[in-house]
C-alpha cells in the first residue's frame, strides 16, 4: 500500500513539474523554465529560464551525437541588457571559444583555443556592430605569435605581420580598407629579405626586388607596359 501511495505522489509531482515548464505569461511571452527537445526525440535541444520573454541566467544548448544530447554551448545572460557571455564546447566538453554576444553578433573580446589544448589560438576584438576592430592575434601552440593583423570596421587596415614558429618575421604587409596597399616585404625563415615591393589596391606596382642570400638577384618593374605578343 505504501509503495502504491509513493508511486501516486511521484506521478503527481512529475505532472506538476511538467506543468511548470514551457509556460507563457498573460501577454503570451515565455515565462519561467523552458525546455525543448529535438523534434521526434526525448533528447533536450535547449533549456533555460525566461522572465516575461527575456532570457535570464544560464541557458544550455545541445547537439545530437549518436542520438544523445551533448552540451555544445552555454549562454549566461546579462539582466541589464541583451548581451550574454557565451562559451562554445566540443563534444568532449573542451572549450572551443568564448566571448560576448548581443543577439547573434559577436562583440568585444573573443578567445579561441587550439584543438586538444588549453593554449590560446586566436584573440579577436569586435565592435558593437559585430565587425572586427583593432588587433587580431594568432598563436602557435607554444604561445609564440604567428600573426598580428589590424582591423578597422571589419577590414584589414595598416601593418600586418606573419611570423615563423621561432618568432622571425616572414611577411610584412600594409593594408588599406581591406586591400594590400603600400610596401610589402617577404623574408626567409632565417630572417633574410627575399622580396620587396609595393601594392596599389591589391595589385603589384613599381619596381619589385628579389634577393638570395642577401644579394639582389632580380628586379621586375610592374609599372612597365607589357609587350604585345606577335601575331
Amino acid at each position: 500500500m505504501k509503495f502504491k501511495l509513493s508511486s501516486v505522489f511521484l506521478f503527481i509531482s512529475l505532472v506538476a513539474f511538467a506543468q511548470d515548464i514551457n509556460q507563457f505569461d498573460a501577454d503570451g511571452k515565455r515565462h519561467g523554465l523552458w525546455k525543448k527537445n529535438f523534434e521526434g526525440t526525448k533528447q533536450v535541444r535547449y533549456e533555460g529560464t525566461f522572465d516575461h520573454g527575456k532570457e535570464i541566467g544560464e541557458f544550455k544548448f545541445y547537439k545530437l551525437v549518436k542520438q544523445k544530447s551533448v552540451l555544445t554551448a552555454t549562454k549566461v545572460f546579462n539582466p541589464n541588457d541583451n548581451s550574454a557571455q557565451v562559451t562554445f564546447l566540443a563534444s568532449n566538453g573542451k572549450v572551443i571559444s568564448k566571448g560576448k554576444m548581443v543577439g547573434k553578433l559577436y562583440v568585444g573580446k573573443w578567445i579561441y583555443y587550439h584543438n586538444k589544448s588549453d593554449q590560446i589560438m586566436t584573440l579577436e576584438n569586435y565592435n558593437s556592430k559585430g565587425e572586427l576592430e583593432g588587433e587580431k592575434l594568432v598563436y602557435y601552440k607554444d604561445g609564440v605569435v604567428a600573426e598580428r593583423v589590424n582591423y578597422v570596421v571589419g577590414k584589414q587596415h595598416g601593418k600586418s605581420y606573419w611570423y615563423s614558429a621561432k618568432g622571425v618575421v616572414l611577411k610584412e604587409f600594409n593594408y588599406d580598407n581591406g586591400e594590400l596597399h603600400g610596401i610589402a616585404k617577404y623574408y626567409h625563415p632565417k630572417g633574410d629579405l627575399i622580396a620587396e615591393g609595393k601594392y596599389n589596391k591589391g595589385k603589384k606596382v613599381g619596381l619589385w626586388k628579389y634577393y638570395e642570400d642577401g644579394k639582389l638577384t632580380e628586379e621586375t618593374d610592374f609599372s612597365a607596359p607589357k609587350k604585345k605578343q606577335k601575331q
